[in-house]
């Protein structure tokens, strides 16, 4: 999985979002400082279509309208306004067209300046995009790829709103714990890893294990240019990817691992690599 997997493009030119504070807003209306902005809101270089194409399956969505324009169209957003979600959508369909055996997971975790008609739009947005792709909700257990493949279906959505209940195709947030360690140190960082692993529920929901550091207000103001993958990311990634590596899959394992700047390091190759720790688990079982 990508860490805000859309902030690949984010307009500095676009209003701050209304995910940030009031002092940041007002800051913002000097360009130089919306430039400073993207450098720490950028946690992806990759386009959808690229994160794909390089093994990413699970994307970690905020979204929000933009105050002040007329109609209901909805945004990614972090920090600064990205893409109509739309666009997204339509370009991870035609991925899923070129290869009907893949699964993605969209995880909508984070919404702003939304009301129940901006939802129920984005809602309808979505089923147009994957119509029939999509996975109404079931057992957790069940949904294997055999499965998916069986019923041709390509997408879980899962939707941190009540507003999920009205609609099958939308699976609730609690089914896709994400636990966030928000912190500069990595090694408190791995420290909060093994800690929820050790605690994740056995059954019944996915896991997200967010091997992501996050900057605070002094560390932004102590590197403002050099932003955010040349501040905290580039240094740690290796310790990160070392302890992925050491992660076993299945039960009470690894279950989804997320990245800032996937592409950095061989992240995808090397999480997807853990299946083999499965096969081998099933083999010697037989």
């Amino acid at each position: 999985g990508s860490h805000d997997s859309f902030s690949y493009w984010v307009d500095e030119k676009s209003p701050v979002g209304p995910d940030q504070a009031t002092a940041i807003k007002r800051l913002a209306r000097i360009s130089l400082v919306r430039k400073i902005i993207k450098k720490w809101s950028v946690t992806q270089n990759l386009t959808f279509k690229e994160q794909l194409e390089g093994g990413i399956r699970y994307f970690d969505l905020r979204v929000s309208s933009k105050p002040g324009e007329i109609g209901q169209e909805i945004y990614f957003i972090h920090g600064l306004f990205g893409i109509k979600v739309w666009d997204g959508l339509e370009e991870m369909n035609r991925f899923l067209e070129q290869h009907p055996k893949e699964v993605i997971f969209l995880d909508f975790n984070h919404f702003y300046a939304m009301d129940d008609s901006h939802h129920h739009f984005l809602i309808n947005r979505i089923r147009s995009a994957f119509e029939s792709k999509l996975c109404c909700v079931e057992c957790v257990e069940y949904v294997t790829l055999l499965y998916m493949w069986e019923k041709k279906h390509q997408v879980l959505i899962f939707y941190h709103h009540p507003l999920h209940q009205e609609y099958p195709f939308l699976w609730p947030g609690n089914k896709m714990p994400a636990p966030w360690a928000n912190t500069t140190n990595v090694h408190k960082l791995l420290q909060f890893l093994e800690t929820t692993l050790g605690e994740r529920s056995r059954y019944g929901t996915f896991h997200v294990s967010q091997a992501i550091l996050t900057p605070r207000v002094k560390t932004i103001a102590r590197h403002l240019v050099r932003g955010l993958k040349n501040t905290l990311v580039h240094r740690n990634l290796p310790m990160i990817l070392n302890w992925v590596k050491a992660q076993k899959p299945g039960v009470m394992g690894v279950n989804i691992i997320t990245s800032d700047f996937v592409e950095l390091v061989d992240f995808a190759a090397t999480v997807i690599a853990l299946n083999d720790l499965l096969l081998e688990e099933e083999e010697s079982d037989t």
